[in-house]
């Protein structure tokens, strides 16, 4: 029979698949001998099974009860005892940290007779109380599914009562009258009462964790950072420590170094008489960590050196959750902490230079996504004159975003959806607001500090927050906001927040280019900027110096290919010819279409060849000793020409007075017109169905190659086919390519090689890669159309057709025109790439759908052996990062 339940000296910090991030760290840190309370952990494999059956494994309760009696030795006392109880709190703990998604149930053990026990133990019967009317709250709320703000409500009735504001003026008298109301509302709303058997609350509390796992804002999250659906979530049963026995007692979350910034330093929020609950939540504003120094100093100089023995042991930093009990400091969570990019590398720099990690591992602690948001545009504070400074609160989360004031999660989603940019402004946020959060460009709030749950989450999702906006008056319910001087801000107003300052606008403030894209641009050398380009350059030279995939752009113009090649592309992956024809020259296509006779079509070729020649030399010049791969045009030219609804309605409307030409054009639209234009006269069907149309776009390569050879230059083209599906295609149009290409360099003395391949976009030429292969001298993915072809999608009516509804039912973990497929998709890119190898071990291979900048894609690239990833030049950067990353992550795995 498997083992369900290890006590918290049984387990690692390796076992995270099998005790959860939580429980394998209590389990380690009760190994490195800190003051770790005793408890045990029930294992992921039995939420598994509970969540695929519906019940609990055999064996389960028994085990449980052996821990139980095990931890109740250990303690001198029993579960619930009435005289001296046995406390225990019931967490989750997922293998990835998922804060405040899952369920947490405290003082489990307390009843109407054990809460006499505690108070008579504690000499504070306030505190008894007051432990017991939380323990009926979050079971009301957890485990029998009772709207939270109702026992909130209850809680501002009481203290309205008295004419307070906040809970700790509230009494032991008051506390008790609170309990009483709480089993009210659990009597009503439940229809049941409050369970007072011990052993009936633990057991209730562990099978809501379970279901937790599927909670609407667990999958939500999940979805959000792409964790596994089926990983399931442990359980740790822990003693209960008390922050709340009084003023000599407390509650606070603590990191090793700041997780906004990188700095290190002391970082982290303490609060006096408090749960842990009431940090995370923001209820109460907390006093940096530092102040503790002059409440508790013993126990701050000793929380001091836990945090440098943990930051050594995991080699990272660490966010750590503890209580002070009357005086002695106990443990309650250890995890390698959530941080925002910047801080991610800084800190990895910082453990390099503390020879903590090595190269490798530096660039390891950091991803593409990262360094994507270290690129975005950040406030430019010199032009914010339109703009009226409100207030300043905590730096929680860095970046720059405006939107529309919205005080709902619903309302954010509601105005995201139509398009709109929103700002979340809430006195704080709780796991329930995390659709809204995601939604949102930004999070503001009222409370909190830099530990509260937006805090934690908007870090973790790299979305820009300010907390702890206190002189802000948040009215949710009307549905407004108050700043000094009596400014009210209404929802619907726009407003501006700085998650690196803090500062809080109404109006739009500008924005301007971040340093790191200053750098990538070379305006900013790696020794003018500040740290944090500094350790950007450090990475991405290491990650550069340890890929093997090169990275080429998507560019279509000598402007984009130039900015690319700052950002260190090393050649253009795809130039998309399509677009060189619209603009003024849409008139040029028309006369092709339009042309009766091969004179006026080739007249029409002539005039698109010379403007083709000029479009293709800049982007030569500015990809000078780099490949260019031009792929010959693709779409129908239907596209080029006006809309049939439009035209057909202007012709109709002139009746007898219509423009011959319109007639004429009218009547090549409906020739043209295709039910499904994606499968239909497009790509290579093109070339071989209308004839000079390819011959013109490769001769204005080869010459515009020829020109750039003539000036001094080093031209590299190379000229792909788009939608081959048999080989028989690419022969006939390969065969006029190379006469073409051999004409050109007769006429100018100039012989310019250029390779001839092919997009791998559809499942027959990816299943007879072998074949083609004989014809191609590189292959190119176009993995946006092998995913439509693959799945039988089209791209347009999909996405928003029922794309979310396959992500809530776990069709989709991801859409897979984000991250590459890799049991559809990617099993036929391995084919052809296994295929095109065994014909022509010299092919060239690579990728230029938009999953070329995807970080999850650009590994599964290098598994499969390409050469090159191609994305649009913004992308670039985190394409070269990833491949870096692909090499080290192939040589083995960070085990933090």
């Amino acid at each position: 029979m498997p083992k369900f339940v290890y006590d918290f000296t049984e387990g690692n910090k390796d076992l995270k698949d099998l005790l959860g991030g939580k429980g394998a760290n209590l389990a380690e840190m009760t190994n490195l001998g800190l003051p770790v309370p005793p408890g045990f952990t029930i294992t992921t494999e039995a939420c598994r099974h509970y969540l695929k059956h519906g019940s609990l494994p055999e064996g389960l309760e028994e085990e449980v009860a052996r821990h139980l009696s095990a931890l109740e030795e250990a303690m001198g006392k029993r579960l619930g005892q009435s005289d001296d109880p046995l406390l225990v709190s019931v967490r989750s703990g997922a293998k990835f940290s998922m804060p405040g998604m899952m369920e947490t149930v405290l003082n489990i053990g307390l009843n109407d007779e054990s809460v006499h026990g505690l108070a008579a133990q504690a000499g504070d019967e306030r505190f008894a109380w007051d432990s017991y009317r939380r323990l009926i709250q979050m079971f009301g709320k957890t485990v029998l599914d009772i709207e939270g703000e109702l026992f909130e409500e209850a809680l501002e009735d009481a203290k309205r009562a008295k004419g307070i504001d906040n809970d700790v003026d509230l009494d032991a008298g008051d506390f008790r009258a609170l309990v009483d109301t709480y089993k009210g509302i659990v009597r009503e709303h439940a229809g049941r009462e409050f369970p007072t058997d011990p052993r009936e609350q633990m057991d209730l509390a562990v099978k809501a964790v379970f279901d937790s796992w599927n909670a609407d804002r667990a999958i939500l999250y999940r979805r959000q950072e792409r964790i596994p659906v089926d990983l399931g979530t442990a359980v740790n049963v822990c003693s209960m420590v008390f922050g709340n026995l009084g003023m000599d007692s407390g509650t606070g979350v603590a990191f090793t170094r700041d997780p906004a910034s990188g700095q290190q330093g002391i970082y982290g929020d303490y609060l006096q008489n408090a749960q842990g609950e009431d940090v995370v939540a923001g209820i109460r504003n907390t006093v940096p960590l530092i102040e503790l120094e002059t409440i508790d100093k013993a126990s701050y100089d000793q929380l001091l050196e836990i945090m440098e023995k943990l930051e050594n042991h995991y080699r990272d930093m660490c966010d750590i959750e503890f209580t002070i009990e009357r005086g002695k400091l106990w443990m309650l969570q250890t995890r390698v902490g959530k941080r925002t990019a910047a801080a991610a590398f800084r800190i990895a720099c910082q453990l390099l230079d503390q020879g903590l990690i090595t190269a490798d591992e530096a660039v390891r602690r950091v991803t593409g996504d990262q360094l994507a948001q270290l690129m975005f545009p950040r406030f430019d504070a010199s032009r914010a004159d339109g703009a009226t400074r409100l207030t300043k609160g905590m730096n929680a989360s860095p970046g720059a975003a405006v939107g529309k004031a919205v005080f709902t999660s619903a309302r954010a989603v509601e105005l995201a959806e139509r398009g709109e940019d929103v700002i979340l402004v809430r006195r704080e946020t709780n796991p329930d607001d995390l659709a809204g959060m995601v939604a949102a460009r930004g999070v503001l709030t009222s409370r909190g500090g830099k530990t509260s749950h937006a805090a934690v989450v908007a870090r973790g999702m790299g979305k820009t927050c300010v907390c702890g906006a206190e002189e802000l008056d948040v009215d949710v319910k009307a549905g407004r906001f108050t700043a000094p001087g009596d400014v009210v801000v209404e929802e619907g107003e726009v407003i501006s927040i700085d998650g690196s300052t803090g500062e809080v606008f109404l109006g739009e403030v500008p924005v301007q280019d971040s340093p790191v894209v200053r750098y990538f641009e070379g305006e900013l050398g790696a020794a003018d900027g500040d740290e944090l380009v500094t350790a950007v350059d450090r990475i991405m030279g290491h990650a550069d110096g340890q890929a093997r995939l090169r990275v080429r752009a998507n560019a279509d113009n000598p402007e984009d290919a130039a900015r690319a090649r700052r950002f260190g592309a090393r050649g253009i992956g795809l130039c998309r010819t399509e677009h060189m024809f619209l603009g003024d020259r849409r008139r040029l296509v028309e006369k092709l279409v339009l042309a009766e006779t091969d004179d006026e079509r080739r007249a029409a070729l002539e005039a698109l060849e010379p403007l083709q020649k000029q479009d293709f030399v800049g982007i030569f010049e500015a990809m000078d000793g780099l490949p260019v791969t031009i792929r010959l045009i693709d779409p129908p030219l239907h596209e080029f020409l006006p809309d049939l609804t439009e035209l057909s309605v202007k012709v109709a409307l002139a009746a007898d007075d219509a423009d011959p030409k319109d007639r004429k054009l009218l009547e090549a639209v409906h020739r043209l017109h295709e039910q499904n234009p994606m499968l239909g006269l497009r790509g290579v069907r093109l070339g071989l169905v209308i004839p000079g149309l390819f011959s013109m776009q490769v001769r204005a390569i080869a010459e515009a190659a020829a020109e750039r050879r003539r000036a001094g230059g080093d031209p590299r083209p190379e000229i792909m086919i788009p939608l081959v599906g048999a080989v028989q295609e690419l022969e006939a149009v390969r065969e006029e390519a190379e006469r073409v290409l051999a004409d050109v360099a007769a006429e100018t003395g100039v012989d310019v090689p250029a390779l001839i391949g092919t997009m791998i976009e559809l499942p027959r030429a990816a299943l007879t890669a072998g074949q083609i292969a004989e014809a191609a001298e590189f292959f190119s993915f176009g993995t946006n159309d092998l995913t439509q072809t693959t799945w039988g999608f089209s791209r347009d009516d999909v996405e928003a057709a029922f794309f979310g509804r396959y992500l809530e039912l776990g069709i989709f973990g991801v859409s897979p025109f984000e991250t590459l497929d890799r049991e559809g998709v990617g099993r036929l890119v391995r084919i052809a790439a296994e295929e095109g190898r065994r014909t022509r071990p010299d092919i060239k291979l690579g990728i230029c759908g938009e999953h070329g900048g995807d970080p999850e894609s650009v590994h599964f690239c290098h598994e499969v052996g390409l050469d090159y990833v191609s994305c649009s030049p913004f992308r670039v950067p985190v394409a070269r990062l990833e491949a870096g990353r692909a090499v080290i992550e192939a040589d083995g795995s960070d085990n933090r």
